[in-house]
C-alpha cells in the first residue's frame, strides 16, 4: 500500500528498521503495512488506559439514562448494565490477533471471509461503525459545546453546533493523522483527567438521586422483558463494535500473552463503561422522562452548578476526541484494507469528512437521545456477527495468524478460498445478521419474531449465536476451501 519513506538512520530514531515513522511528535506512516519484530514494543497493561480514555464517555450517561426511561426499576437497570459490560470479553480476545500478525484486524479479518470478500465486509462495516460513532460523538460535543456558547450570549441552535462540531472534528483527525504513538503517549494521561472530571460531576449528581424510585406503574412480564431486552441491545453495541481492538495492539510483541492483552482490554473498557452508566441511570431518577429526552447532557447540566458547566463541557469534549481519534485512526486502516490506493493520513481524512457530514446531518434532524438509541440498535445487526465470526474464529485457529499469508492475494494463496472469497464466513454473516434483524424491536423497525414475542429484542444472542454456529459448522463443509483452521 504506503511506500516506504528513506531508509532509519541513527540521527532519525523516530524512523523503524523498515523506514515507518511511529513517534508521538510525528505524524505515523504506516498503515496496514507489517510490523517486523524488531518494532515492536510496549506492554499489554498500556492497553488499560488506551480503552479507559474513550470510554468515559457522555453516551454512557445517556444510554443509562435510557434504562429508566425504558420503564426499568433501578435494580434491574444496574444488572442489565453489568451484564452487557460482560461483553467486553470479546473484543479483549480478539485483540491478541494483532501482535501475533502483526497487522490491523480489517486484514486479519481476510482469513475469515477470503481476500476479496473481505473487502466487502470491511468497506461496510468498517464504514458503517466508524460513521455511526463518529456521529454520536460529535453531535454530544456539538449540542453541549452550543449550549455553551447559547450561556456566553451566542445562541445560534443551528450554526452553532455545526461549528463546535467542525472545530473538534478537526483536533479528533489530528489525533488520528500522529496515530498509535501519540495515541499511546497521550491516552493515559486523557484517561485519567476525564475519570477525574466526571467523578466530581457524579460527587454533585449523587445527593440528587432517588435511591427509593419506582416507575409510576412497575412493568411486569413479557413488558418488563421487552425493556430488558431493548435496553440490553443498547448497551451491548458498544463492545460488541469495537472490532478494532487489534489494531491497537498490533504493535505489542509477538511474545504478549494473550490473557494479558484480553484482560488490558476487556477491563479498561468494560470498568469505566459500566461505572458510569450506572450513574446515568442514578441520574435518570432525580428528573423527568421529559427533561431525559432532551438529552443527558442539558440534564447534568442542570444539576450542577453554574460554575461546573464548562469542565462537563470540557470533559465530553476531550472524550469525544479521544474516543473518534482512535475511531478515525483504525477507519483509515479499513480503508487501505479494502484496496483504495491511499495511505493512511489521507484516508484518514477522507473518514473525517465523512463523519462531519452525518455528524451535520443528524443535528439538523434528531435529538441527541433518538439518535444514540436508533443508530446504536440497529448496529448490532452487524456488529454482532461480525464480532461473533472472529472470536469464533480465532478460537478455531487458536490465534495462529500469519501476516504474510493475509498479505498473500494469489490465486494461490492461503486465504484466496473460492475465487477470493471465504464463503463460509460470508454466509455466517449472512445468517447471523438477518437472524438478528429478525428478532430486533426499535421505534421503526421490528423483526416479525419479536413482534410475535411481544416485542422482545434477541437480537444480541440470535445474532452471535447463530452467526457463530453457522460459521463453525460451514467451515467442516466443503465450502470452506483450502486455508480452512
Amino acid at each position: 500500500m504506503s511506500k516506504h519513506v528513506e531508509q532509519p538512520t541513527s540521527a532519525d530514531p523516530a524512523l523503524s528498521s523498515d523506514g515507518f515513522v511511529d513517534a508521538p511528535t510525528q505524524p505515523e506512516t504506516r498503515g496496514i503495512e507489517l510490523i517486523a519484530d524488531a518494532d515492536r514494543r510496549g506492554r499489554p497493561r498500556d492497553l488499560v488506559a488506551v480503552w479507559a480514555a474513550p470510554s468515559v464517555s457522555i453516551l454512557n450517561f445517556t444510554v443509562g439514562a435510557t434504562m429508566i426511561v425504558l420503564g426499568m426499576q433501578l435494580w434491574q437497570a444496574i444488572l442489565v448494565i453489568v451484564a452487557a459490560s460482560v461483553l467486553w470479553v470479546f473484543p479483549g480476545m480478539i485483540a491478541a490477533s494483532g501482535p501475533r500478525a502483526g497487522t490491523s484486524g480489517s486484514v486479519i479479518m481476510r482469513a475469515m471471509y477470503g481476500i476479496i470478500g473481505n473487502k466487502i465486509i470491511v468497506a461496510f462495516i468498517g464504514w458503517l461503525v466508524a460513521a455511526v460513532y463518529l456521529a454520536l460523538n460529535w453531535l454530544a460535543a456539538a449540542f453541549l459545546g452550543a449550549g455553551m456558547l447559547a450561556r456566553l450570549g451566542w445562541d445560534a441552535p443551528v450554526a452553532a453546533p455545526i461549528v463546535v462540531a467542525l472545530v473538534v472534528a478537526s483536533i479528533t483527525v489530528l489525533v488520528a493523522v500522529y496515530g498509535h504513538a501519540l495515541i499511546l503517549r497521550v491516552y493515559s494521561f486523557v484517561a485519567v483527567g476525564l475519570v477525574a472530571i466526571f467523578l466530581v460531576l457524579t460527587g454533585f449528581i449523587l445527593p440528587q438521586v432517588d435511591w427509593g424510585y419506582q416507575p409510576a406503574e412497575p412493568l411486569q412480564g413479557v413488558a418488563l422483558w421487552s425493556a430488558i431486552t431493548v435496553g440490553f441491545t443498547i448497551l451491548a453495541s458498544s463492545p460488541l463494535s469495537f472490532i478494532n481492538s487489534p489494531d491497537m495492539a498490533r504493535y505489542l510483541p509477538r511474545s504478549s500473552k494473550p490473557s494479558h492483552i484480553a484482560a488490558a482490554t476487556g477491563f479498561g473498557g468494560a470498568i469505566p463503561m459500566m461505572f458510569f452508566t450506572i450513574v446515568g441511570a442514578l441520574m435518570a431518577t432525580a428528573v423527568s422522562t421529559d427533561a431525559i429526552h432532551s438529552g443527558a447532557e442539558q440534564v447534568m447540566l442542570g444539576m450542577l452548578p453554574t460554575a461546573l458547566a464548562p469542565l462537563l463541557v470540557l470533559g465530553v469534549i476531550v472524550n469525544c476526541i479521544a474516543l473518534n481519534g482512535m475511531t478515525t485512526y483504525t477507519s483509515s486502516m479499513a480503508l487501505q484494507a479494502i484496496g483504495v490506493p491511499l495511505r493512511r493520513i489521507p484516508a484518514a481524512i477522507i473518514v473525517g469528512i465523512i463523519g462531519i457530514g452525518l455528524t451535520i446531518y443528524l443535528t439538523l434532524s434528531t435529538t441527541f437521545l433518538d439518535a444514540v438509541n436508533l443508530l446504536l440498535q440497529f448496529l448490532i445487526i452487524v456488529a454482532a456477527p461480525v464480532m461473533a465470526i472472529f472470536v469464533t474464529d480465532q478460537l478455531l485457529r487458536r490465534n495462529a495468524y500469519e501476516g504474510t499469508d493475509l498479505f498473500d492475494d494469489t490465486r494461490h494463496g492461503r486465504y484466496w478460498y473460492t475465487g477470493g472469497w471465504g464463503v463460509p464466513g460470508l454466509t455466517a454473516f449472512v445468517l447471523g445478521g438477518t437472524a438478528s434483524a429478525l428478532c430486533l424491536s426499535t421505534v421503526i423497525w421490528t423483526g416479525p419474531i419479536s413482534a410475535a414475542i411481544g416485542y422482545i429484542d434477541l437480537s444480541v444472542p440470535v445474532g452471535i449465536i447463530v452467526s457463530s454456529v453457522a460459521y463453525a459448522l460451514l467451515l467442516r463443509s466443503p465450502l470452506a476451501g483450502k486455508g480452512r483452521p
